[in-house]
């Protein structure tokens, strides 16, 4: 029997692609932007440049200063920054990062944002916002930081580099598999991040094999739209607290926490959303979903241990201590020593799963 459910289709408008990008004037028309602020980080300034050359009169200019986790001070200085330029919105382009300082932007002054995103990380299709400060990376949800418009360029996706391809795409299952067993999920998520999941695990093992692999970029990024339009639809669990956790109080890289925690939080809940680990599973082709998460992560060779990420071992503790006091909705209850536990394992690279072999 069909459990009840509610769902509302609340989502900006998407544009997807290979050459989309070209597109971007007459979006930024029909919304009625007439004068933006192209956001990049210092690595991506070329590309922003680019953009911002063919927005022509319409680009007040480019802000290069994105970085992860969005630390407070970056946000107000970019707000002040468009404040100077007397700019009625800003163009994001870039991933996580990026497109997390177009939200922190829109938070504060409700600027409009539209996105162009060059990962795999899901953000731009979320009314969900990150700021760290102190230390401490604070969540919220907001619509008024949801992208009015996201283009989706596979050609922007080109030259990601191979090994942040891959820890991008898990990361970008990570909000499948957690919509899956969601307290607010619903089929229509379900059916989303099914396919998410298939969608990445057909592509990323052939960007892998030819980074240039045009229908495995846009079978990718395609993937990556399913699973941020998951992520913005349903509640996340202990895995994206953990990684919350991780990167904003240790700093961590996000898509690489995400690579290394994803199959030891599926691990954690196995027991308590069968069906959901089933659909994991049969979207990966295997019998298990966190055993067969973990044998893609091993065949993509991501980083499996968070030794690996810098994290430092006298850490564990005060980050399960963190995780405890202010949980996010889980199938299974948040239990101090089992997400130690969890942690340890993680940090060493040992399998999730008992009896299988360590990393």
């Amino acid at each position: 029997m069909q459990q009840s459910f509610v769902h509302e289709a609340r989502s900006g408008r998407v544009v997807f692609g290979a050459g989309s990008r070209r597109q971007l004037p007459e979006e930024l028309a029909a919304s009625g932007l007439r004068r933006v602020v192209v956001l990049t980080t210092p690595g991506q300034r070329a590309l922003g440049d680019d953009v911002a050359a063919m927005l022509g009169d319409r680009c007040a200019g480019v802000y290069d200063q994105a970085v992860m986790h969005v630390p407070i001070d970056t946000a107000r200085k970019a707000i002040d920054a468009l404040r100077t330029l007397g700019a009625d919105g800003c163009v994001a382009v870039g991933g996580g990062s990026t497109i997390g300082l177009g939200k922190a932007i829109a938070l504060e002054s409700s600027l409009p944002i539209v996105a162009l995103p060059t990962t795999y990380a899901g953000s731009e299709m979320t009314p969900l916002y990150g700021l760290t400060d102190g230390g401490i990376k604070r969540t919220g949800r907001d619509w008024k930081v949801m992208p009015r418009t996201v283009i989706y360029d596979p050609e922007l996706t080109y030259d990601l580099p191979v090994g942040l391809s891959l820890t991008s795409g898990m990361n970008a299952i990570a909000h499948a598999a957690e919509g899956l067993y969601a307290p607010n999920g619903n089929p229509i998520v379900s059916l989303m991040a099914e396919e998410g999941i298939r969608a990445l695990a057909s592509a990323l093992p052939r960007i892998k094999a030819s980074a240039h692999d045009a229908a495995a970029r846009s079978e990718a990024l395609y993937g990556a739209w399913l699973c941020g339009s998951v992520l913005g639809n349903a509640q996340m669990g202990i895995h994206h607290k953990l990684c919350h956790i991780l990167g904003g109080s240790f700093n961590l890289p996000h898509a690489e926490v995400h690579t290394v925690i994803l199959p030891h939080a599926l691990a954690y809940n196995a027991a308590h959303a069968g069906a959901a680990m089933s659909r994991v599973g049969r979207a990966l082709g295997h019998a298990n979903g966190p055993r067969g998460l973990y044998a893609f992560a091993r065949q993509l060779g991501v980083p499996m241990r968070l030794s690996e990420l810098g994290m430092p071992a006298d850490g564990l503790d005060r980050a399960a201590d963190l995780v405890v006091e202010s949980p996010y909705p889980n199938p299974r209850p948040i239990e101090r020593d089992a997400v130690r536990q969890l942690l340890q394992h993680a940090f060493d690279g040992t399998a999730p799963i008992p009896g299988e072999t360590p990393c």
